[in-house]
């Protein structure tokens, strides 16, 4: 039951991150949006999401697991709700802040939860190949949901969808999670440093956007991406000298596990949310596919997340972690790199269903054992703060990413809105997601390959 409960929220969460891909030119035209300021509608969840998910972790080992994930549930359907009567872009990417904001309590709740139960052995294979594969699920199916709403309800319901969901999954935790760790308070949290780190890396991701105003190396981006990383620094500074209870306890970071899996997680998660990003867009912008269609197409690499992950639930009984690491982010980047050869003349069955199953099949085999080595070694009281390290770095990565690339992309078009330009832009988008695929492969083999088997 319990397993049940965290797969539905972790669905939602993961939904949540892509059911607006496809539903981004509708949500320009109904609200005003300009072409530089429409990621936001992405970044505002992701950068609410990534940079308060540690907060997330300590409160849920601070004050109850179910306890924080419920409250999580009712901030995230009551933000959904407003921000589908948006009236103004500043509405919708407030609502979207918001609803990070909601994600940040209850997936990290959620996922210490899922450790707790099943610490070892093959029901945590089981487990975790199943919160996975409902994780890729949310994300793929998020874009045909996304599609289907937007096409034939309008673009409002992509945001009202997850008010009966988040319904669902409160009555679910209600009655499926039955026991909870009893929680750690050993002082206040420290809420200066969720602060700091929110900051910084909303900074950062700012002056990376800009760029395409400002130009790389102009005294504003420069000076941005300085105080961003001044930010930063504090944040790590005021985790060691706090006498508050730390956000994150930096010993942490000396587990091989920890420090190896969220470097790999931050690489995959700014590869995964841009190349979602450049798919989308070129289906609709350079091949003309309808939001609807364009969802639908979407269909296949969902179903091989699927196919990968149960694949990861088979081959984890009998092979390390860090090998389906290696063949997944292998599978994946050869993936990107074939979507980078997409053409403006291409069509869905020769530029894009090939890649799609490929990469999907490879980032299904990546999603369990990541979450798992994440967590090897990790005193069950830090369990929420682990995990919630773990989210946190995937949804900076894919911020990050997006913002990096998605400029990339632009400089490429150089902001023409020609079908041929576009698709430079996206192509280049989707190589270099290929790229730091092959980045993430080299941690596995160079960090985690040294990781002590949990199996």
């Amino acid at each position: 039951m319990t397993l049940a409960a965290v797969a539905v929220v972790q669905f939602m969460v993961s939904l949540d991150l892509s059911v607006v891909n496809v539903g981004l030119p509708q949500i320009a035209a109904g609200l005003g949006f300009g072409a530089a300021n429409l990621p936001w509608v992405i970044h505002a969840y992701a950068l609410a999401f990534g940079g308060l998910l540690l907060l997330g972790g300590k409160a849920a080992d601070r004050y109850g697991r179910k306890r924080v994930l419920l409250l999580g549930l009712g901030l995230f359907g009551l933000a959904s709700l407003l921000g589908g009567f948006a009236q103004a872009p500043g509405h919708l990417v407030a609502a979207r802040a918001v609803q990070g904001v909601g994600a940040a309590a209850l997936a990290p709740a959620a996922l210490a939860l899922l450790t707790a139960t099943f610490p070892t052995g093959r029901p945590r294979v089981r487990a975790f190949g199943v919160w996975s594969a409902m994780n890729a699920a949310g994300g793929a199916l998020g874009v045909l949901i996304g599609g289907l709403l937007t096409e034939y309800a309008g673009w409002r319901w992509v945001m009202f969808v997850n008010v009966p969901m988040a319904a669902v999954a409160v009555v679910l935790a209600q009655r499926g999670i039955n026991t909870d760790a009893r929680p750690v308070r050993t002082g206040r949290p420290d809420v200066v440093g969720a602060v700091l780190a929110t900051s910084g890396v909303t900074l950062l991701v700012f002056g990376i956007v800009r760029t395409d105003r400002y130009g790389w190396t102009s005294p504003v981006t420069v000076t941005t991406v300085v105080v961003a990383v001044a930010l930063l620094a504090g944040f790590v500074r005021l985790e060691r000298i706090t006498t508050r209870e730390p956000l994150i306890r930096l010993g942490l970071f000396a587990h091989r596990s920890v420090a190896g899996a969220n470097a790999y997680n931050l690489l995959v998660g700014a590869a995964m949310a841009s190349a979602f990003y450049f798919v989308s867009l070129y289906l609709q912008r350079v091949l003309g596919t309808g939001p609807a269609l364009t969802g639908l197409q979407f269909l296949p690499f969902a179903l091989g997340v699927v196919v990968g992950s149960v694949l990861a639930i088979k081959l984890g009984y009998r092979v390390a972690p860090w090998i389906l690491l290696v063949t997944g982010g292998l599978m994946t980047a050869t993936g990107f790199a074939w979507f980078g050869l997409i053409s403006v003349d291409g069509a869905f069955l020769t530029d894009v269903l090939g890649p799609s199953i490929f990469a999907s099949i490879g980032f299904g085999l990546c999603l369990g054992p990541v979450v798992s080595l994440a967590t090897v070694g990790v005193p069950p009281h830090e369990a929420g703060t682990a995990s919630g390290l773990l989210s946190s770095s995937r949804q900076i990565g894919a911020s990050l990413g997006l913002a990096a690339l998605g400029t990339a992309a632009n400089h490429r078009t150089g902001q023409s809105d020609a079908p041929a330009a576009l698709n430079d832009g996206y192509a280049l988008g989707l190589t270099l997601s290929a790229v730091l695929l092959v980045g993430a492969v080299l941690i596995a083999l160079t960090v985690l390959r040294r990781v002590p088997d949990s199996r």
